[in-house]
């Protein structure tokens, strides 16, 4: 098995630190964040269903406001902008489509994309809404992280933030009912040095049965 250090995965793992001091004169263009987004888009997701949309900050005033929003962290003002990772709770509604297009493109044949509706039709819909929310939420994880390592790639700093009062978050933005804040991400150019972290020993969070 290799365990090549100097791969380009692991060079960008390590070197993803949270950032919260930003440069607020540098930008980034909607083309740009567009790329990341969608790069970040081939992460894993429940039955594929992709319950995740995103909401991209990027107007001044709009930041300003949000920063009270999120308990007056800084770097939401000074960040080129914030992606809000959104759940949707009614991600199965998409479930033909989506599959549709994995025939589209050759990923499947129509026995399995008929298969996979069907069951996705008898379970998601049924499913309480605690349910799906936690669903979206572990998939936003997933695309979340992606998300940060691909800005990373590309030069960029990112820093994720859980701490705002997602009640005003979708009151201010007028989220659907079945749409609801996850986490917020700043993404920019840092102004000053990440602090680094540390990690506890594998003997402490890892247990070989």
């Amino acid at each position: 098995m290799s365990t090549e250090k100097d791969s380009n995965l692991y060079t960008i793992m390590h070197a993803r630190k949270s950032v919260r001091v930003y440069d607020p004169n540098f930008k980034i263009s909607q083309h740009a964040l567009e790329e990341i987004i969608e790069e970040a888009t081939s992460a894993p997701s429940s039955s594929n269903l992709q319950a995740w949309k995103f909401l991209v900050i990027q107007d001044d005033k709009t930041k300003v406001e949000l920063r009270a929003i999120a308990n007056n962290q800084e770097q939401v003002e000074t960040s080129s902008a914030v992606i809000a990772v959104l759940g949707n709770a009614e991600m199965y509604k998409n479930v033909e489509q989506i599959y549709r297009q994995n025939v589209d493109e050759g990923y499947m044949d129509e026995a399995t994309k008929d298969l996979m509706i069907n069951n996705t039709n008898r379970t998601y819909p049924f499913a309480s809404l605690e349910t799906r929310k936690n669903i979206a939420t572990f998939d936003a994880g997933l695309i979340a992280m992606q998300l940060m390592l691909v800005a990373k790639e590309k030069g960029l700093d990112t820093v994720t933030m859980g701490g705002f009062d997602k009640v005003k978050f979708a009151e201010r933005f007028q989220l659907p009912e079945h749409i609801f804040p996850i986490v917020l991400i700043a993404i920019g150019k840092a102004a000053a040095p990440a602090y680094g972290s540390s990690r506890l020993p594998l003997s402490e969070i890892v247990q070989f049965i």
